[in-house]
């Protein structure tokens, strides 16, 4: 596909794509997991699969031309804003992988909860100073706070249950 065209089809992504992605890849989990896929079989253990597909999703993005947008989100107090790119994508990439071992799953989702959390002061300042992600503007804060609240509660969902962990 040519880069122009891409770009034009890139002007219609919602802002909400990773959250698109999450929720869709939950959804397609489940149903391979109702199809008889044992990995699948519940919604939490489709959500833990979900999850990691999304932070795979937005660690990319810290490694190719998008780590630009993301350096001009990091707020002025913070040195060295490619690294810390750069260091919160391998963070994402560790979540996910952390998400895949039973054993890990429930340190991983807390983990990415506190790196949601101190994620968040960049989203805000990138609203406030009108950066430009993928040429789009920032979410609105009045949409990414629901937006991190539903990413924090798909982390809990995939905690192993009182009676038993995902496996």
């Amino acid at each position: 596909m040519p880069a122009c065209r891409f770009r034009r089809l890139g002007s219609k992504v919602p802002h909400m794509v990773v959250l698109i992605i999450l929720f869709t890849a939950w959804l397609v989990f489940r149903g391979i997991g109702s199809l008889g896929v044992a990995a699948f079989a519940t919604w939490q253990a489709s959500a833990c699969y979900g999850l990691v597909v999304m932070f795979v999703f937005t660690g990319i993005a810290h490694f190719n031309k998008m780590k630009h947008d993301l350096v001009r989100m990091v707020p002025a107090m913070f040195g060295q804003p490619m690294v810390l790119v750069y260091v919160t994508g391998v963070l994402e990439f560790m979540g996910a992988a952390g998400l895949l071992l039973p054993r890990f799953r429930s340190l991983t989702g807390i983990c990415l909860i506190v790196l949601l959390i101190a994620l968040f002061p960049a989203n805000v300042h990138a609203v406030l100073t009108g950066a430009r992600l993928a040429g789009r503007p920032a979410t609105a804060l009045w949409l990414r706070g629901p937006y991190a609240a539903a990413i924090d509660w798909a982390s809990v969902v995939v905690q192993p249950s009182v009676r038993g962990s995902v496996s």
